[in-house]
């Protein structure tokens, strides 16, 4: 069944929402657990809310034909080789993010996460995707937004804030990340390489939870901590990603990326109302050099007209 494009977009707007909200439960979540223990166990609980999805749909696809059952069986090599890389790359960048969550605001990481939709077309220029004047002009003003946002001092004092740095570098991971699941996405079951990319990226931030926080971590903690995981975990991985999937089919790729970009006005506003987090004016400014940039960025290229061919 088809959905109209205003109720597509709804639900894009809705899984904004919740990726913008989860910043509060992320910062909620820092009271208790390091970075690796609170990302391992938030990706294991995404990875097993998809469970109920992906059987839901196999029963949809009894009948169907013998390629389509292969390309969404669970042994397509195509679907593992994606899941691995796009676990890796979430990993990183959800684990930058988080740790760069203890010294920065919520409202600050949602804005510069969003960064990642102006780094992902500059990526592709080294893809053979090359960019008109429109997008230098968005990488320009989300790069001086940036700056308000995240330099401390004036120019002669280019100190960027620890957290600020550690969550725009998770900006770039997940624009890798973007471009992985642009890759695999259009041959694969959508839904199960989100289960296998939570799965992977729950294992990597085990292993480094072993190895980097395991003298302090305590199961009472694991436990009160379960309001900020169950909503990260279900809400931001597992139905967000659903939406996303389900919103944009069929919708101009430009209007959705512009849609999913409303995260960081939600972040800021989640912060500013849950946690008491205040921007300041300069920090205003940034925010909305930043969002200019990422709406600029995703606005359609105009049409050159063609010359008429003389009769």
């Amino acid at each position: 069944m088809r959905l109209p494009k205003a109720l597509r977009g709804g639900l894009l707007a809705f899984a904004a929402l919740i990726w913008g909200t989860a910043f509060v439960a992320q910062s909620m979540g820092m009271d208790y657990l390091g970075p690796c223990v609170f990302n391992a166990a938030r990706s294991f609980v995404g990875s097993i809310a998809l469970l109920p999805v992906i059987f839901a749909g196999g029963r949809l696809r009894r009948g169907a034909s013998q390629e389509v059952l292969a390309a969404n069986a669970w042994t397509n090599p195509a679907l593992l080789r994606g899941g691995l890389l796009c676990g890796l790359f979430l990993s990183a960048a959800s684990l930058l993010q988080q740790a760069g969550l203890q010294y920065t605001t919520a409202g600050k990481a949602g804005f510069l996460t969003s960064l990642y939709i102006v780094i992902v077309p500059v990526l592709g220029i080294f893809l053979g995707r090359r960019g008109g004047k429109k997008l230098w002009l968005a990488v320009a003003l989300a790069l001086v937004g940036a700056y308000f946002l995240s330099v401390s001092g004036g120019l002669a004092e280019l100190g960027i804030e620890l957290g600020d740095g550690m969550v725009l570098v998770s900006a770039v991971f997940f624009s890798f990340h973007i471009l992985v699941i642009d890759r695999f996405s259009p041959r694969v079951d959508c839904i199960k390489l989100s289960c296998i990319q939570f799965f992977v990226a729950g294992l990597v931030s085990t292993l480094l939870a072993l190895v980097l926080e395991s003298g302090s971590f305590q199961w009472g903690d694991l436990l009160a901590s379960w309001g900020p995981l169950l909503y990260t975990g279900i809400m931001s991985s597992g139905v967000a990603y659903t939406l996303q999937i389900v919103g944009q089919k069929g919708l101009d790729p430009a209007a959705a990326s512009l849609l999913m970009s409303l995260e960081s006005v939600f972040a800021a506003l989640s912060g500013w109302l849950v946690l008491h987090q205040p921007l300041s004016l300069r920090e205003v400014l940034g925010c909305g050099l930043v969002f200019a940039g990422v709406v600029l960025a995703q606005l359609p290229e105009r049409q050159r007209k063609e010359p008429a061919q003389p009769h």
